[in-house]
């Protein structure tokens, strides 16, 4: 829907791919790595005299048009779980195969692991062909091809190695930077490094490293821990031990930060904006089990969950069936033991702990789900939209759920794993409205205005001499808040749809004047007619719902006038003109007097202490008249008296 690259774009700069070297232990990654780039990936101690890798090993690898970061995942059984952490960001993959021994169980596991992940590309090294004799290679090489293409990966070549002769390494290295073309890493607009190593240098303080993605990262720029939410700054990078103010994602990245101790650091954490990554106990997401699973994946299970370089033990919920067959793909959600804080999109894998296997993969929908509805239509429709991976329609999706209420921008961002400022260009074009803080969907948008004008027609309709709805009511009818209800009533009053007096919001087309009833008019005349003497309130309305809207109107139309007499805690109503002519026959009987009494007041009036106690209340409150102790004065005197401003 629409230009997705207004929300993502591939990466600029030095074309470089992160392709990861998997295979059974003993077939000769590293060996092919250190001739291939002359770095040796075995750093530890452990590892050169074991001769096995136990932790990813890393190693640059340049190539005609870019450069390739290579990363030697252990092949041993008991290092997958390295293997998987090492994997991440690796968009391709360089498999290892003894030409002697062929394929085995960690080479079968390691291609299903990258499929899992998404990855689809890379080429396989047939490696100690000085051992056979050409035509076993040959037959080995097409019997590797037969695997790789089985597990679904694209067409791969296979090429016949030897590190001792140094056969077939130059064209390795061609078909290796062929897998440049098409593989900028997707730029989302923000950083993110799941932290693999954290160690303290001299002259940098505390450093981290990892594999750069979602977007670049430059020196100085302020960072969060997630999911510690400790701040950082960056205060030196490195590629590969060269010294560079920005790295682009996709790049193995060594990142000296200000601000933390090496005490508050760990492996499994990462490395982000604030607010893109807020730990949650809940994980949606799209499960593809393992082909070659030894059973059915049973709902309730539990399970080792492998994300970025965390690690959580997690519990598996499926939304639409009770297990999910071996090469099955469902909707599921991860219930974690302790809270995890991925991106949205992230590959993952999830693997038993006893027997040590991986059984499944997939990407996470939402990082910051909730305990969802098993077998909802809706919900499942919703969660197979996400999962087609178009940003676009996972922002309309969350819009429409939300409803009237809006959703955040941050909340809005995490679930589509992009930049809040990319997010709101492209929520902007999508015709979502922003108001209180929150954007509304432009289906909800225009339904509520719809419904406005329903609720406004409806409260005419009823009562026609009513001015219209205050803010503060219409709200609620429009099931929403009133930053929300505002923004509505202000785009149908730009649209000319609704006109506003004041705090009152009425249908443009609509005139309380003009639709004053008979009923208003009856009750108008009732009160003139009795002049200063008027009848009592409550009975000429009644229990009649038509005339108390009348009198309302006729009250805040200031036609009649409700004055209060404070000891009998009791009110009158006078109609305005037989007030006018009580002010008007006041000021010619004490003009000039220095004061008189209520009752004197009653007297030139010719009315009972009922109606006259309320009525100088009144002229008080408007200053016509002025109390001290029993009398009263004139504010004014004369023809100004009788109008007072």
């Amino acid at each position: 829907m629409g230009n997705e690259t207004s929300l993502r774009s591939e990466g600029a700069g030095t074309r470089s791919l992160l392709v990861g070297v998997i295979g059974h232990v003993d077939h000769g990654k590293t060996a092919l790595v250190r001739a291939l780039t002359g770095t040796e990936t075995d750093r530890l101690k452990e590892e050169q005299e074991r001769g096995v890798s136990i932790v990813p090993g890393f190693a640059l690898l340049p190539v005609p048009g870019g450069e390739i970061d290579l990363v030697d995942l252990p092949g041993h059984e008991r290092f997958v779980r390295a293997m998987v952490s090492g994997a991440t960001g690796m968009r391709a993959v360089l498999l290892a195969v003894d030409v002697r021994e062929g394929v085995r169980p960690q080479t079968v596991e390691h291609l299903e692991i990258a499929r899992l992940i998404g990855v689809r590309r890379g080429v396989v090294a047939l490696t100690k062909c000085d051992l056979v004799a050409p035509d076993a290679a040959r037959e080995r090489a097409a019997e590797v091809a037969a695997l790789v293409a089985a597990a679904g990966f694209d067409e791969v070549a296979v090429v016949e190695t030897s590190v001792l002769r140094d056969q077939g390494l130059d064209d390795l290295r061609t078909r290796l930077a062929a897998l440049l073309d098409g593989a900028g890493s997707p730029d989302d607009g923000y950083p993110y490094l799941p932290i693999d190593r954290v160690f303290t240098r001299p002259g940098f303080g505390t450093v981290v490293t990892g594999t750069l993605r979602r977007g670049p990262l430059a020196v100085g720029d302020s960072l969060v821990v997630a999911p510690t939410e400790l701040k950082a700054a960056v205060r030196s990078l490195q590629i590969h031990g060269r010294a560079v103010q920005a790295a682009e994602p996709g790049r193995r990245t060594a990142v000296a930060l200000r601000g933390v101790e090496l005490s508050d650091l760990k492996r499994g954490q990462a490395l982000a904006p604030a607010g893109l990554l807020v730990p949650s106990d809940w994980l949606d997401v799209e499960l593809s089990a393992a082909r070659n699973a030894p059973s059915p994946l049973a709902g309730g299970a539990r399970l080792r969950l492998l994300v970025g370089t965390t690690e959580a033990e997690v519990r598996l919920r499926l939304l639409d069936r009770d297990e999910l067959a071996p090469g099955e793909t469902a909707l599921a959600q991860l219930h974690c033991a302790e809270p995890v804080a991925v991106p949205a999109r992230d590959p993952f894998i999830l693997r038993l702990d006893s027997p040590s296997l991986t059984v499944g993969g997939g990407r996470v929908l939402d990082p910051a789900s909730h305990r969802r509805k098993r077998h909802d239509p809706r919900l499942l429709a919703d969660l197979r939209a996400i999962a087609a991976g178009r940003p676009a329609d996972t922002l309309l999706i969350r819009l429409r759920q939300a409803g009237g209420a809006g959703a955040g921008l941050p909340d809005l961002a995490r679930l589509v794993g992009i930049a809040p400022d990319r997010v709101r260009r492209r929520l902007t074009e999508l015709g979502a409205r922003e108001a209180g803080g929150r954007f509304v969907g432009p289906e909800a948008f225009a339904a509520m205005r719809g419904r406005a004008l329903q609720v406004l027609a409806s409260y005419h309709r009823d009562r026609p001499i009513e001015h219209g709805l205050a803010l503060p009511r219409l709200a609620p009818l429009l099931r929403t808040d009133d930053a929300v209800a505002e923004a509505v009533l202000r785009d149908l009053v730009a649209a000319g749809e609704v006109a506003q007096d004041q705090t009152v919001f009425r249908l443009a087309d609509f005139d309380p004047a003009r639709n004053a009833s008979e009923v208003v008019e009856v009750l108008e005349a009732l009160f003139r007619r009795g002049g200063l003497t008027p009848p009592d309130e409550a009975e000429a309305v009644g229990r009649d719902t038509r005339r108390a809207e009348a009198m309302a109107y006729l009250v805040r139309a200031g036609i009649l006038i409700r004055a209060l007499d404070r000891v009998q805690r009791r009110t009158i109503v006078f109609h305005r003109d037989a007030v006018e002519q009580a002010k008007a026959t006041l000021a010619d009987a004490f003009a000039g007097s220095p004061g008189f009494l209520a009752r004197e007041a009653g007297a030139v009036l010719g009315i009972s202490r009922k109606f006259s106690i309320p009525l100088l209340e009144h002229l008080d409150a408007a200053r016509f008249t002025r109390r001290t102790g029993d009398t009263r004065v004139l504010v004014e005197a004369g023809p100004g008296a009788a109008n007072p401003s």
